[in-house]
């Protein structure tokens, strides 16, 4: 009865406002604010995450079929993540001086028109670097502005849940995309990727202008009293955001810096398999990648299971009053990347394409359950200040996908001049060890400098 007054009490302190949706269609239903702002980001991760994709799959399509060369496809695909790395931490200075939720929008239709006026032509390269380079650039505003909306929208107790749904939508859209995509360019064209890629953008603008709005007060102190924290927080506090932003002591931060390095081994971890995983179906293991059918889908689909389950269970241990906040985030954080290690370390030792693809799916997935540690910890610690961190983080995390993927591509050329093909397993071993090394040292920088408590106001 005690949790069920507190749970009451937090909902009227929060004065949480409800939206009433379309008359027509949703006549009889009220939703609060703050679940339709985590629902549309959570729509909005999983359609930049097919235009992600689906622009691998359309370009390699068209390049392949105008004969043009490895250097030149990787020099392209790889654009995208340049001006990706650029506009992070430029992200969550805008989102911070104008509003998450309208930098949002900004970024949505920037990337969505480029995609709508692009001629997939793989001749014309530089038209499709500067292209590549718009969308990274509009992409890169994307998340630390979600953070920004979602530390102003989302108090305490719900943030764990709230973040990993959001960011689960990336591995669903990748999951969709490679489910989907190839079909569409088969029967209709790679052009055909970039309209559609186009569409889904412009109908995720219209909604997002018509049913997201700025909250009247800052969800940053409500719900601490269902939280067993240490520092206690006013909660009537209506102090304006400081226009100053406190850049030295961020980037002198140990906790910030904890959430850094876990946020690149991350995204070292993602992108190497992303990129190469194929390649060892292909070259490793002697496998068609055609064949293998939905199975190639089960890591992203794993990443996404795994990363709802960090956020149920991270909740439900703060909410209980079961562990602290920080020993919350030291825990799943841990739990994710030591597991996680273990299984990238030992996917060479699997020959067959079920092994491959479990060990995989088991990387991935306890990766993303690491993300109920790593990546809510901006919010914990820099509520009004989450967009901020999360590009400096961000960055490192882009960062790591540039010299993971460059390095892959290089340990391999090696590995063939000596071995002469990349079937044995000792050709991928550094591969995947580096990624499962990195886990490991992350997981106790995390463990020896992260913290829950809020340590910027």
């Amino acid at each position: 009865m005690t949790h069920c007054n507190s749970q009451r009490q937090v909902e009227s302190n929060s004065q949480t406002p409800i939206v009433r949706l379309s008359k027509r269609s949703f006549s009889s239903m009220k939703l609060p604010v703050r679940y339709l702002i985590v629902i549309l980001t959570f729509v909005c991760t999983s359609v930049c995450y097919i235009e992600r994709v689906g622009f691998s799959i359309a370009y390699t399509v068209a390049a392949d079929g105008a004969g043009v060369n490895q250097s030149s496809k990787g020099t392209i695909l790889s654009t995208f993540y340049y001006g990706y790395a650029c506009s992070q931490v430029p992200g969550g200075w805008a989102a911070q001086k104008i509003g998450g939720r309208r930098v949002l929008l900004l970024s949505f239709l920037l990337w969505s028109l480029t995609c709508a006026l692009l001629p997939l032509d793989p001749n014309r390269v530089m038209l499709l670097v500067i292209a590549r380079l718009l969308v990274g650039i509009a992409q890169g505003f994307i998340f630390p502005s979600i953070h920004t909306v979602l530390a102003q929208w989302v108090p305490p107790h719900e943030r764990s849940r709230s973040v990993s749904l959001t960011t689960s939508g990336m591995y669903l859209g990748a999951a969709l995309g490679m489910l989907l995509l190839p079909t569409l360019v088969k029967f209709r064209g790679p052009q055909s990727v970039f309209l559609a890629e186009a569409a889904l953008g412009a109908s995720w603008s219209l909604l997002w202008f018509k049913y997201a709005t700025d909250p009247k007060s800052t969800a940053s102190g409500v719900g601490e009293s269902v939280l067993p924290v240490n520092k206690k927080i006013d909660t009537h506090n209506k102090k304006p955001l400081s226009a100053k932003i406190p850049w030295v002591k961020i980037l002198t931060s140990f906790p910030v810096w904890a959430i850094v390095v876990n946020n690149f081994t991350f995204h070292y971890a993602l992108y190497v398999l992303m990129n190469w995983l194929p390649t060892y179906f292909e070259l490793g293991l002697q496998l068609s990648l055609q064949d293998m059918g939905s199975s190639k889908m089960m890591p992203y689909l794993n990443m996404f299971l795994f990363s709802n389950i960090g956020g149920v269970v991270a909740d439900y241990l703060i909410t209980r009053r079961i562990l602290s906040v920080t020993k919350t985030r030291k825990f799943l954080n841990t739990v994710g990347f030591l597991v996680a290690s273990l299984a990238l370390v030992i996917i060479p030792s699997f020959r067959t394409s079920g092994g491959a693809v479990f060990c995989s799916s088991v990387a991935l997935g306890f990766l993303a359950l690491g993300r109920a540690g790593f990546a809510v910890n901006h919010m914990d610690i820099a509520p009004r200040y989450a967009g901020i961190v999360m590009g400096v983080s961000n960055t490192a995390g882009t960062l790591a996908g540039i010299v993971g993927v460059d390095l892959t591509g290089k340990l391999l050329e090696a590995a063939k001049a000596a071995n002469s093909d990349l079937s044995s397993p000792e050709s991928w071993r550094a591969v995947f060890s580096i990624p499962g090394f990195l886990c490991i040292f992350s997981s106790f920088v995390f463990l020896l400098f992260s913290t829950g408590e809020r340590i910027f106001d």
